[in-house]
């Protein structure tokens, strides 16, 4: 494929909207496509008020003279735990203020399960069909909309290194390696602890997110994600390979994953 082609090709990838949407979730997708307004270059300046990890980590994730751009589109496949370990492929978009929908689609026995999760306007949904067709599951309550607006507050600062220069996040230091994001999104503020290498990279996540693993009550629960290896898009270096689950960092933790994957494709508007 030539380099015209390939262009052609990650285009037509960028205008199509997912299968598998409602018509608000297609609203929300398009919207979320909405350029960062007036993005300022990269300047280590920036983020001299920050804590040492966290300048550290955005010195290694954000290249020179980079537009500040927190509004990302990514292509992703990897693995689900849908009772068995299952193959999947998806995309998301996300924004600081908008919210995120991941769209994919999943192989049981062969056959998809197509659909999504959002959290949007303010609200939480997740939808998912069998075929395109046949319920499997579906909820939009208060407690999906908490636990959906805890993963945005992950996977915003795993996936746009840009917003962690939000005035509306507010970092602590824990100790040399690590630092913890606050940030207030829906009625609830999140705490988001990153776990960043000698080199810059991350390496963990480690939150408190609002969810009902193993079918356990709607609690407070520990959620986290290893981070290896690590891609480069439009400026931004993020990390490639995702294992994400509940009760990190107990002896809980291997039952408690339920999706490992690897980012394919980065955008930043």
């Amino acid at each position: 494929m030539t380099r015209a082609e390939r262009a052609a090709a990650r285009a037509r990838r960028e205008t199509a909207v997912p299968g598998g949407l409602t018509e608000q979730a297609r609203e929300d997708w398009t919207a979320l496509a909405t350029p960062t307004a007036a993005p300022e270059r990269s300047d280590p300046a920036t983020a001299a008020g920050l804590p040492e990890p966290v300048r550290r980590w955005l010195g290694h994730a954000i290249a020179p003279d980079t537009q500040l751009r927190s509004v990302a589109e990514l292509r992703m496949h990897g693995e689900i735990r849908l009772g068995a370990w299952r193959p999947f492929t998806a995309a998301q978009r996300l924004t600081p203020a908008g919210g995120f929908v991941w769209a994919a689609t999943a192989r049981v026995f062969g056959l998809p399960v197509t659909g999504f999760d959002r959290f949007t306007r303010g609200r939480g949904q997740m939808r998912w069909r069998l075929l395109n067709a046949i319920p499997v599951m579906a909820a939009e309550d208060e407690d999906v909309t908490r636990s959906a607006a805890g993963r945005h507050a992950g996977e915003l600062l795993l996936t746009a290194p840009a917003a962690a220069l939000d005035p509306g996040v507010r970092w602590t230091a824990v100790d040399s390696d690590h630092a913890t994001a606050r940030l207030q999104l829906g009625r609830h503020e999140h705490e988001v602890t990153l776990t960043v290498g000698v080199d810059g990279a991350l390496t963990a996540l480690r939150m408190t997110r609002w969810g009902n693993p193993g079918n356990e009550p709607f609690a407070s629960h520990t959620f986290g994600a290893t981070l290896r290896d690590e891609v480069s898009f439009d400026g931004f270096t993020i990390p490639r390979a995702i294992t994400a689950g509940w009760h990190f960092g107990s002896d809980r933790w291997p039952e408690g994953q339920f999706i490992r994957h690897s980012i394919d494709e980065a955008r930043y508007r």
